[in-house]
């Protein structure tokens, strides 16, 4: 049940590049409202500035989304109709919003969706990927052995995966793309959708890895990279210890070959020594 008098939270989607593809019902909101909640408050008055609309800015972000949230549900309290924007396509999809948005539907104030552009549907529509199912990943980690981890958790999937990526990354992503889902594995990368340099680059993972790393020109723009589902998701046997110190008992010797099995599988050298030991003891029979 909303609350009676209150105020309306608008979440508005705006364009990911080229302005001209800012809705007529965004923009009307957009004039209407009381005041809008914006990622970046100098972004987003450009665009404002571009449909000739003044309106009172304040920022919300992933560093301050909590405290905004308090402030916004008072003033959709007291009968404000707020808007809320991110820097480029549509709040919440790897933006901030969550947290206002659930912290106004659990206090009853009514939330409407204001729907338009987003990186996400767009780079499908031109990817030359399957689109009919896909899994939205966002940004990778930062950090190689972090990102390498979650490329691994995501081999078996068979759903196109959408990844959001930074200029300075793309090289290093994609090469452990093609290590963790397998250089065969067709990709898309997307680039400057929607602006005067746009371009999609259509290749396997290993071809579009040796591309950008053979390209001098420095990478620009906002980048979407889209990776087709595993093919055969079957998932494979583990290889467990048990199969692998059989193989080590027969070509080293048992020092060495419980050090390679603590590496391979973590665990105590003495219990793989004791193992290896038992594995190279002459049967009592063959005396």
């Amino acid at each position: 049940m909303s609350v009676s008098g209150s105020g309306t939270l608008y979440v508005v989607a705006t364009p990911i590049g080229n302005l001209g593809d800012l809705t007529v019902r965004a923009a009307e909101v957009l004039a209407s409202v009381d005041r809008i909640a914006a990622e970046d408050t100098r972004h987003t008055r450009i665009l404002l500035q571009h449909i000739g609309v003044s309106k009172r800015l304040f920022s919300l972000h992933q560093h301050n989304e909590r405290a905004r949230s308090r402030q916004i549900i008072d003033s959709l309290l007291r009968g404000e109709d707020i808007a809320l924007v991110s820097d480029a396509g549509t709040p919440l999809i790897s933006d901030p919003g969550y947290l206002l948005v659930r912290d106004c539907l659990a206090t009853g104030l009514p939330v409407l969706t204001v729907p338009g552009p987003s990186a996400v549907t767009a780079a499908l529509a031109v990817s030359g990927l399957p689109t009919d199912r896909f899994a939205f990943e966002g940004f990778l980690p930062s950090r190689s052995s972090a990102r390498r981890r979650m490329l691994q958790d995501l081999a078996k999937e068979p759903r196109s995966l959408v990844f959001f990526e930074s200029p300075r990354r793309l090289k290093a992503t994609l090469a452990d793309m093609a290590r963790a889902l397998g250089g065969v594995r067709r990709a898309s990368v997307l680039r400057e959708l929607t602006k005067r340099f746009e371009e999609t680059v259509l290749a396997t993972l290993d071809e579009m890895a040796e591309r950008f790393e053979n390209d001098d020109h420095p990478v620009r723009g906002e980048l979407v990279i889209i990776v087709e589902g595993c093919q055969d998701p079957v998932p494979q046997r583990l290889i467990g210890a048990d199969d692998v110190l059989p193989i080590l008992a027969e070509h080293l010797q048992p020092g060495a070959a419980s050090q390679v099995a603590i590496k391979l599988f973590g665990g105590r050298r003495n219990d793989y020594y004791d193992r290896i030991l038992a594995l190279t003891k002459p049967d009592a029979s063959d005396s």
